[in-house]
């Protein structure tokens, strides 16, 4: 019991949950974004179900994300940690990106095959690319710029 007491107050209480947490957002944007691209140039309705899952996903580790990333601003650095201002504003920007994607794909499972598909092809390098940034921005939090 000491042991799984030890472990459970060195993940909750010593190293920041938000490390721990921020890769699911990064590594779900990242394979819809692959998924998508390679439905594309195979014509895969499996692989855009695939991206469609993956970003359906990203939207709720999303939610998980900013909050354990607000907690550990506060916590760790009482408030004030650099460019914090800038990734809430990008996550929220992220987190309606990749809600819309998922909503739309859930309410017309063919926008992959209509006139849409360029604007949600788009959604989902977009989802990419702000992920991309905010894990550049945690990274200046934690190792400097």
């Amino acid at each position: 019991m000491e042991l799984i007491n030890r472990i459970l107050y060195n993940l909750f209480e010593v190293h920041p949950l938000h490390t721990m947490v921020v890769h699911f957002p990064i590594a779900l944007t990242g394979a819809a974004l692959f998924f998508v691209l390679v439905a594309l140039f195979r014509r895969s309705e499996m692989l855009e179900q695939a991206a469609f899952a993956n970003i359906a996903l990203a939207s709720v580790s999303i939610i998980a994300a900013g909050i354990t990333g607000m907690r550990d601003n506060i916590d760790i650095y009482e408030g004030v940690a650099p460019n914090a201002g800038a990734k809430i504003v990008l996550a929220i920007v992220l987190f309606i990106i990749t809600t819309l994607l998922a909503f739309i794909r859930w309410r017309k499972p063919d926008v992959f095959y209509s006139s849409g598909r360029v604007l949600y092809v788009a959604g989902f390098f977009a989802s990419f690319a702000i992920a991309a940034v905010l894990g550049f921005l945690g990274g200046v939090i934690l190792y400097g710029f």
